[in-house]
């Protein structure tokens, strides 16, 4: 088994902590040992193979100091990450590291890192809120925008003896052709295009070209004159002068099945009334869970209301930044880079930084106050609360949820699960505790003031500028 790190942590201000981690000697010799295997493929000695060199001689070759330093920085990140699970530490923004000195031979090695962590919260009130809640009330317009909806699907396209209009669809051929200062005409790659269906005003085909087919009649041949739009994909065609030779082949008519027991029938109902009534219910469901994850951070927001929490500029600084890391992350799972959905946006990563500070202020008070509702209730998750939790990803990958439990318990990754299970228990006691009131009444709450109301915003400030007034909550570290 590796040698644990050591770590002593000490609490700054503006809810900042100091960490110092102790790396021991055996964890330094077996990150060397293993960065003078990696550099021993590269190295080339005579009378040694590739990649055969022994380390001993490797070290030698390169010296120990400048094996070493690069053996401390490729394992640097793994202590971090070691350091924050042995001080009980998770943090908020960047850290600032200080390496201090490499190790001496056959010596340990000692640095520190300074990072934001969650704030400390006061509880207030937190059980028996009064909170809105909405009424999965269905009006009957949605349940016609369902049902029209399912017409257009389920629509067929009739030919016309007519000429084009807007919302019509033309089967067509058409061969473009870029157009030269001179005048002359020039095909380009992909211009051309046979038997193309195209609906009218539904703005899918640069400007122009769908304003250009309406009156077109089945047999007609036009001359559309446009302009590629500056920032068309293609930088080839990109702002080029263009003409398209196109011949209407057909004009179609799209139409909508009634409104009918036929069109319930077709869709695996006995009767319009049975169909309608199994998108009320559809609808009525997505509406409940909406109000339940609506009431859920309401009553949340409420016990946050209630509690003092003070949270530093550059601890937000810090969680928008994460936040705006991950939405970069996720989208690059789809193809699309910072630059590109800068561009996209026409907005700068500062200006998005700002627009997501609000979120990330909201996310830093609800977990402190989760936090605190944690410790206040000695709330900690059994095993069976644990099992039941990674059973959904249990089945997913095929494995018993004991056999989950051990893989995250082997990783390092129990004591994350069991934070996160109960944070979402502290904001079930919330929810469960919290009662429910019409969201006119919990509205006119809300603007109504009142003595207590005064009162209480006024503790809130003293206890937030540090004076008189409750005593600080338990810290604990945000995830």
């Amino acid at each position: 088994m590796p040698d644990p790190l050591t770590t002593t942590v000490t609490e700054l201000p503006e809810s900042r902590v100091r960490v110092e981690v102790r790396v021991p000697p055996q964890e330094i010799g077996r990150s060397v040992e293993r960065k003078a295997r990696e550099l021993a493929g590269s190295l080339k000695l005579p009378g040694f193979r590739k990649g055969k060199v022994p380390t001993p001689l490797v070290i030698q070759r390169l010296g120990r100091e400048v094996v070493t330093e690069e053996a401390v920085r490729d394992a640097l990140g793994g202590w971090y990450v070691d350091a924050l699970d042995a001080s009980g530490i998770v943090p908020v923004g960047d850290p600032k590291i200080d390496l201090g000195e490499l190790p001496q031979n056959g010596g340990g090695m000692s640095f520190s890192f300074e990072i934001g962590v969650l704030p400390k919260a006061t509880l207030g009130e937190y059980r028996g809120l009064e909170v809105g809640r909405a009424e999965p009330e269905v009006p009957v317009e949605e349940i016609d925008r369902e049902v029209d909806g399912l017409r257009d699907r389920l629509a067929r396209l009739e030919a016309v003896e007519r000429p084009a209009e807007s919302g019509d669809f033309v089967v067509l051929d058409y061969v473009g052709s870029l157009v030269g200062e001179d005048g002359a005409v020039e095909p380009f790659a992909g211009g051309e295009g046979r038997d193309e269906l195209i609906e009218l005003g539904s703005g899918n085909l640069i400007a122009g070209f769908e304003e250009g087919l309406l009156g077109a009649a089945a047999g007609e041949e036009r001359t559309l004159a446009l302009t590629f739009p500056a920032e068309y994909p293609n930088e080839a065609l990109a702002g080029r002068p263009t003409s398209f030779e196109v011949t209407v082949k057909e004009v179609k008519r799209k139409e909508l099945p009634d409104a009918d027991d036929d069109l319930a029938i077709d869709t695996g109902f006995d009767s319009i009334a049975e169909l309608r009534a199994d998108i009320e219910r559809r609808l009525r469901e997505t509406r409940e869970q909406t109000i339940e994850r609506d009431f859920r951070e309401a009553a949340l927001d409420a016990a946050v209301a209630n509690a003092t929490v003070e949270v530093p500029e550059a601890l937000v600084q810090g969680r928008a930044r994460e936040m705006w890391e991950r939405m970069l992350h996720s989208l690059s799972h789809r193809g699309i880079s910072r630059e590109a959905y800068l561009e996209i946006s026409g907005r700068s990563e500062e200006e998005m930084l700002a627009d997501v500070a609000p979120d990330a202020e909201r996310a830093l008070r609800r977990e402190a106050v989760l936090t605190a509702v944690v410790a206040a209730e000695e709330i900690s998750p059994s095993e069976a609360d644990l099992l039941d939790a990674v059973t959904p990803t249990a089945g997913r990958e095929g494995m018993e949820p004991e056999e989950v439990l051990d893989e995250l318990r082997a990783k390092g990754r129990l004591e994350e699960l069991r934070e996160d299970l109960a944070a979402r228990q502290a904001m079930d006691l919330i929810a469960r505790e919290a009662k429910p009131i019409a969201l006119e009444q919990a509205a006119a709450r809300e603007a109504l003031w009142t003595p207590e109301k005064e009162r209480a915003e006024r503790e809130r400030e003293q206890g937030a500028a540090g004076e008189s007034g409750p005593a600080g909550g338990l810290w604990t570290p945000d995830r």
